[in-house]
């Protein structure tokens, strides 16, 4: 009789395991409270301004907590301090996680400030002169955006077969203006304008240095590669609160506030096609 009783407060131990294991596992699918890092500037505002709203009606508790780096957002992420975060593009995301060895997925992609031809010598297009001077980002990703946007602009034609993702000076096979390329640090672009005939600046240090995105003589027709998106720990992926992140960043009254509050950003194409 005392096996038996033995066994039993075991077996009824190992249940008792089993159901806090259940419930603890619950309380994490449905928790109500999270912590969404940004980088300051117009990504915690949209954040702030058409995110939380959407997610404290469907009764969360959102925290917005911001950063002025672009490492500390996704360390944070895979120590479980925040719960998603907005500021980075699919490329920089893939190539960050592969580098630290951790899991990240994006939840999906929003709208974001595009990269912009900013001049203070040319009030168009049309008026630059042969030879002028342009300011590109020194570093490989941004200025291959940079030449997109002058190939759709008709001053250069790139060569074909060149990777979009990877095209440089090198591809350029027609250079219609003879343009001058001087590559720079990005975050000095927006000073450039007044050095340089042109300047080719990426959509956040335009916005940083509280520059007019519609001042722009051409803007860059983003691919979504290169939008911003919001991102979880890869673990997170079924979590409930990443299926609310999702349907409040398609909701109607995001797409609302960024029309009245985030002009000149570029829409990313599922908000395009629905």
């Amino acid at each position: 009789m005392k096996k038996i009783g033995l066994l039993f407060m075991f077996v009824l131990a190992l249940g008792l395991l089993a159901a806090c294991g259940s419930k603890e596992s619950d309380a994490k699918s449905d928790k109500k409270e999270v912590t969404i890092g940004a980088t300051s500037g117009p990504y915690s505002d949209m954040v702030s301004k058409a995110i939380k709203p959407v997610l404290e009606e469907k009764g969360y508790t959102v925290k917005v907590v911001e950063f002025s780096d672009y490492i500390q957002p996704n360390l944070a992420l895979s120590k479980g301090d925040l719960d998603a975060n907005l500021f980075q593009h699919k490329v920089y995301m893939e190539n960050f996680a592969k580098e630290h060895n951790i899991e990240l997925s994006e939840v999906v992609v929003v709208p974001t400030a595009p990269m912009g031809i900013y001049s203070k010598k040319f009030d168009s297009l049309e008026e630059i002169e042969d030879g002028a001077a342009i300011a590109i980002p020194n570093d490989p990703t941004n200025a291959a955006r940079a030449f997109l946007i002058l190939e759709e602009s008709g001053i250069i034609t790139l060569n074909p077969d060149a990777d979009p993702l990877t095209v440089s000076e090198k591809d350029v096979e027609n250079n219609v203006k003879n343009l001058q390329f001087k590559p720079i640090e990005a975050a000095q672009l927006p000073r450039a304008v007044d050095s340089v005939d042109l300047s080719a600046v990426p959509g956040n240090f335009a916005l940083a240095a509280k520059m007019d995105l519609l001042d722009a003589l051409q803007l860059e027709n983003m691919p979504d590669q290169y939008r911003n998106r919001v991102v979880i720990d890869t673990k997170n992926e079924d979590a409930q609160f990443a299926k609310d992140l999702k349907e409040s960043v398609e909701s109607a009254e995001f797409e609302k506030v960024i029309d009245e509050q985030f002009k000149g950003f570029g829409k990313p194409e599922w908000m395009e096609n629905q």
